[in-house]
């Protein structure tokens, strides 16, 4: 296992989970399990989003300590508030339960963040009183970030400015989520293209940065050549932000996430041409086939 002492980056890389089957004989070994995958995704990839706490809630006590030994210092978990408090309760009447969810993840120290509040379609301007009741009750320590997805808050009128504003005031980063390779051709009969259509939401790009964390989540194509020309344009956004003394959050996925850690060591290639970041590591499975 490596040394569990880094120095802080600049930029953090990750992908939508760390365990994939999938993903052996490249990223990990062949036969490893994946739910030991974790030194050898955090030896190349330095944050994960963490979907799972979206849809299952809270992992169990053990498991939280098990995840606090295996990863780095500099590793940052991105967990997903459930969709129980963001969807069912719409962020009423959760103290209670938020409190005991940030509570789980003691254990990961300085390792939790930003915790992501992903919002549902229909949540507009009308409930950001309930959006800021949470935020006022954020526990400073913990890096927060919220991504909206109601189509209102991406006309550039009162509701993005009322929206954009309250994060400020706060220091909340604004979650850029990134669909237009995704988008960029109609699925035909690509399953897992229709599938992912459907399921990520078609909204505008809108770049900002309201806190020093900006977040992008890359929703990338089968496609390389579409994939490279519209990352293009984030080399100089993310190269900015690194100058401004910011730590962007890199999330890339690709419609079924096979091919997400290659298009994401590609990307990530191309920033440290542009920018001074340190090297990524080889992807641990390939150097085990080099050995052989």
């Amino acid at each position: 296992m490596p040394d569990l002492v880094k120095a802080a980056r600049p930029l953090h890389l990750g992908l939508a989970m760390w365990a994939n089957a999938d993903w052996r004989g490249s990223l990990y070994g062949l036969h490893s399990a994946t739910t030991e995958v974790l030194p050898d995704y955090a030896q190349v990839f330095s944050c994960v989003e963490g979907n799972t706490t979206f849809y299952s809630g809270a992992p169990k006590v053990e498991t939280v300590a098990a995840w606090a030994a295996q990863a780095p210092d500099d590793f940052r978990f991105c967990f997903k508030l459930p969709s129980r408090l963001t969807h069912e309760q719409r962020l009423n009447g959760i103290e209670a339960e938020f409190e005991a969810f940030i509570e789980r993840f003691a254990p990961l120290h300085d390792r939790l963040g930003p915790v992501m509040v992903q919002l549902p379609r229909d949540f507009g301007a009308a409930e950001l009183p309930q959006l800021e009741a949470l935020l006022k009750r954020w526990p400073a320590n913990i890096p927060c970030s919220v991504e909206v997805r109601a189509s209102e808050f991406f006309h550039k009128g009162d509701a993005e400015r009322a929206l954009n504003r309250l994060l400020i005031t706060y220091n909340i980063d604004r979650v850029m989520l990134d669909v237009r390779a995704l988008f960029s051709t109609p699925a035909g009969v690509d399953t897992a293209l229709e599938r992912a259509q459907r399921e990520k939401p078609k909204r505008p790009l809108h770049v900002l940065s309201t806190a020093e964390r900006p977040i992008v989540r890359f929703i990338g194509h089968f496609d390389d050549t579409t994939n490279d020309q519209l990352f293009t344009p984030w080399i100089e956004r993310l190269t900015l932000w690194i100058k401004q003394g910011k730590t962007p959050f890199l999330f890339v996925h690709t419609p079924d996430n096979r091919q997400a850690p290659q298009l994401a060591r590609r990307f990530y290639k191309r920033l440290c041409e542009a920018t001074s970041l340190p090297p990524l590591a080889e992807f641990p499975g390939e150097s085990q086939v080099q050995l052989f």
